[in-house]
């Protein structure tokens, strides 16, 4: 798979250059957002595994980003702030807030909890009605019978249920499973959603993949 991608909500430009510096060297994939509304729109846009999201934003409160982003995602949030009472720990992990780092803070601290969070969601096993996955065990199962997957076509529907519904192309599919390797035209991926398709058919959830005509895959969510 490729490198973990981190969403950096942040307005102060010197503060982000160092986030994506510390995180960028301890390997992840690092985009940035200047703004509230920057940032909703990039985490719609580029479906990052983990959030880092300052309070005191130029458009509108931190807060109110937790908010917007759990309606529709659960990535998590890990809270950057320099407000440390106990009443506002207390509102923005109600609100849907993972993780809470006051300013000023050690990388070492914040790339400690990067990691848990990460792990965690690794490792949480992940379900869509009748269908599970558990990413420790690489186990599938459907209405409780096992679905014997080969590891990409396993990796590919861990993409997949992580975000039910939303529509992967080829090209993200081919970027996310085999490095963006697939030399252009290849069929590969079309070959493995068939071959996963069968699999699920064979335990009667045929509809469970959709083929966007043109566009890409989804599972219906």
């Amino acid at each position: 798979m490729t490198s973990q991608r981190i969403l950096v909500i942040e307005d102060d430009l010197d503060i982000a250059n160092v986030l994506k510096m510390d995180l960028g060297d301890a390997g992840y994939t690092v985009e940035h957002a200047d703004s509230a509304m920057n940032g909703l729109i990039k985490a719609r846009e580029e479906h990052p595994d983990l959030i880092l999201l300052d309070l005191g934003l130029p458009d509108f409160d931190g807060g109110d980003v937790v908010q917007r982003l759990r309606k529709n995602s659960a990535v998590p949030i890990i809270v950057l702030t320099a407000r440390d009472t106990v009443d506002e720990k207390v509102r923005l992990l109600g609100l849907g807030a993972d993780d809470y780092l006051i300013k000023p803070f050690h990388p070492d601290e914040l790339l400690a909890r990067v990691k848990v969070q990460l792990r965690q969601r690794i490792t949480e096993s992940l379900s869509m009605g009748d269908l599970t996955l558990d990413p420790q065990k690489r186990l599938v199962t459907y209405k409780a019978e096992e679905l014997r997957l080969s590891p990409k076509e396993f990796d590919i529907l861990a993409l997949l249920i992580r975000q039910p519904g939303r529509v992967y192309s080829r090209q993200e599919i081919g970027q996310e499973i085999w490095q963006g390797r697939l030399p252009e035209g290849s069929n590969v991926v079309d070959v493995h959603m068939a071959n996963l398709r069968a699999k699920l058919r064979d335990l009667d959830g045929y509809g469970l993949l959709r083929t966007v005509r043109g566009v890409g895959y989804a599972l219906r969510g």
